[in-house]
């Protein structure tokens, strides 16, 4: 039989922990682009490797940031 090879993946670290960041802003659209698809759906914790503080408010900005229109609600089509 052929053994699987397991890879060592490294713990993903909070983006906003590690550069210190005391709060998300909502009309930074240049870090929320980061944590949306092309699609327009916010990035999971698994993925983003945020921590669960940092993500509730990453999302409650990504949502007050697309009521004032500087991010869409659904991604470009075509």
């Amino acid at each position: 039989m052929q053994e699987k090879k397991r890879r060592f993946q490294r713990k993903k670290v909070c983006h906003f922990c590690a550069d210190k960041i005391p709060f998300i802003d909502y009309k930074d659209v240049k870090t929320l682009r980061g944590f949306v698809t092309d699609r327009g759906k916010i990035v999971p914790r698994r993925i983003s490797g945020s921590c669960a503080k940092h993500q509730r408010e990453l999302t409650t900005a990504i949502n007050r940031s697309r009521n004032i229109a500087l991010l869409p609600f659904v991604g470009e089509r075509f």
